[in-house]
């Protein structure tokens, strides 16, 4: 391994770095695709034009963004940055720059503005429209497959945080106050979240001002009272609590669960995006991570690991990841009040998002050994860790800090969960839809199909059989197939754009550069489980079914990228308006 030594960089330096990239990418570039593409503020949203309660809900423009932003801020732009961080620190802070404001931000709010500009539509049934139903149905099989891997990997992190019980070395068992106690505080979250929603139900025209007053006080009243009452249960109980958790999460209405939730964890991960943030600015702790440790790396046990396309796979949320647009396009798009709230919520919550990366690899950087990460540390522990410790400088208790920081990073994935399940039930349901027979008239087998609560059943058993092989040895078939996903939604977005004379050139670079990277690190992740299968080291809880995962989002990522790559070339610029003009003149 190769390592690139010299003077050692202040943290505080890159972080006003990549704070000045990333606020100059959401003024000058994203207003660029705002020129570019088009505005209309006296344009009926289809929140506003088919608000029903439940999945169509106008809502505030910080409203908008605190869903975007919690959905999508999972354990990504914590966990991809300090794994990536062995190929040292400047590799990975360019792909989170670059990857940030050029590839993800672009692809979220080109997401969200296409499902606005028809009539809230998920990016499959966009899919659908503009290149066909052949290519709707691959499309949103791929992307139910791919809600399995997000919810094996988020429930398995999510349940090892709230493990009440730690194991010592001598097979001792003692309780585990952090997590037991973080655990306690995300129950409530659930309880009050509710509550919130009815609130809100009850007095629609309360101030951003009250409710932002409202949310905190119960953010602090939850944190004393979780304190106080830890809950203590084992990992795979978890497991349990947290299926059910995701089932009610899917087919409660918008408003009563998730909105509210997302609401206050908002103020809850911003909070703790600011406590990362000062403490990097008063602290400015020393970058001590290496700069570049080379292109190939060899690991402990003899494999090696390439920065193409380990790097770029491996840093998804924070740089690009697929999964953000089927929240742009399932959940988002469908309580926008107003098309210049879009902005804000689509390019400005990945913006930050990226931001939060940037931080988790200054954190790592601050607590690393002898040039590299702490090995004997997880991802997360290394963030809250780090993080705490900032908060104990200025005067909070460790406890308080440890606690605080561990209920975020479990926030972190519980807020993604919930809008997974919900997009993989709705995934599921378009997969067996047919928009040319009424549901009364359809037969029992598709009305149970289409059923919400059998979709939901569907979606979250093989979810639940994934994540039982560990969230490690999910998550680099996860990375791959995130940013797969993330090239399929970037054609089809182009498709959109170029159908109706918008400018969809800005993402011909971003879709194949992802294309590549994620085609060949889901052919790398085949290759190792038939090695491991050869060498008789393999399981079928782990390998087995993470080979037939990954042999079906290549034969499904190939047909659905053809399909849509032929629709584009053949797609004449403006043809839909075009179109909708013969309309007109004909009636």
């Amino acid at each position: 391994m190769r390592e690139t030594e010299g003077s050692i960089m202040n943290s505080l330096v890159i972080l006003l770095f990549a704070g000045a990239c990333l606020l100059g990418g959401y003024l000058l570039y994203g207003r660029y695709l705002v020129r570019k593409w088009g505005i209309d503020e006296q344009a009926e949203t289809p929140a506003t034009k088919y608000q029903d309660g439940e999945d169509y809900v106008p809502s505030s423009k910080f409203t908008v963004f605190a869903h975007q932003f919690s959905s999508i801020a999972g354990a990504g732009p914590v966990q991809g940055p300090i794994l990536a961080a062995a190929f040292g620190w400047v590799p990975c802070l360019l792909w989170l720059l670059f990857g940030g404001i050029f590839f993800g931000a672009v692809q979220d709010f080109g997401a969200l503005y296409a499902s606005v500009k028809n009539d809230g539509k998920s990016i499959g049934m966009i899919i659908e429209k503009y290149i066909g139903k052949v290519g709707r149905r691959f499309f949103s099989l791929f992307c139910w497959l791919f809600t399995l891997l997000v919810i094996a990997a988020f429930t398995s992190m999510v349940a090892s945080t709230f493990n009440g019980f730690t194991k010592a070395a001598d097979g001792a068992v003692a309780q585990n106050f952090n997590g037991a106690a973080a655990a306690s505080i995300s129950m409530l979250f659930i309880v009050v979240a509710m509550a919130f929603g009815l609130v809100q139900k009850k007095f629609p025209k309360m101030s951003e001002v009250t409710k932002a007053g409202v949310a905190i006080v119960l953010l602090i009243a939850m944190f004393a009272v979780g304190m106080r009452v830890p809950l203590y249960l084992t990992a795979p109980q978890w497991n349990y609590v947290i299926m059910g958790y995701l089932f009610l999460a899917s087919v409660m209405p918008m408003w009563l669960l998730m909105q509210p939730r997302d609401y206050l964890t908002t103020f809850m991960l911003l909070g703790m995006i600011v406590g990362a943030v000062f403490g990097l600015l008063v602290a400015h702790p020393e970058m001590k991570l290496n700069a570049f440790n080379g292109f190939v790396l060899v690991k402990a046990d003899g494999s090696t690991s390439y920065l193409f396309p380990t790097l770029f796979v491996t840093i998804a949320c924070g740089a690009v990841s697929g999964f953000h647009s089927l929240v742009s396009s399932g959940t988002s798009s469908k309580t926008v009040r107003n098309e210049k709230d879009m902005l804000f919520a689509g390019y400005g919550a990945m913006v930050v998002e990226t931001l939060l990366g940037v931080c988790s690899l200054l954190v790592c950087g601050a607590v690393a050994v002898k040039g590299a990460v702490p090995a004997d540390l997880t991802p997360f522990q290394i963030f809250s860790q780090g993080v705490a410790g900032f908060l104990e400088s200025f005067g909070v208790p460790n406890t308080v800090a440890n606690v605080f920081m561990t209920m975020c990073v479990s926030a972190l994935a519980l807020t993604s969960l919930d809008s997974v399940a919900r997009i993989g039930r709705m995934s599921f349901q378009e997969l067996f839809a047919m928009d040319d027979v009424k549901a009364e008239n359809a037969p029992a087998w598709q009305k149970l199909f289409t059923n919400q609560y059998f979709a939901t059943i569907v979606t979250l058993i093989p979810g639940y059989v994934l994540c039982l092989g560990g969230y490690s040895n999910v998550w680099a078939l996860f990375g791959a197939a995130n940013q797969m996903l993330a090239a399929l939604v970037l054609i089809g977005i182009a498709v959109f754009l170029k159908a109706t004379g918008r400018k969809s050139s800005v993402l011909y670079a971003p879709m194949a550069i992802m294309f590549l990277v994620t085609f060949t690190a889901i052919i790398f992740n085949v290759i190792g489980n038939v090695k491991a299968f050869a060498s008789g080291n393999a399981t079928f809880l782990v390998n087995g079914l993470q080979l037939i995962v990954a042999t079906f989002l290549i034969g499904l990522g190939l047909i659905v990228a053809v399909t849509c790559v032929k629709k584009l070339l053949n797609t004449e610029v403006g043809s839909e308006n075009r179109i909708a003009v013969d309309q007109k003149k004909t009636a």
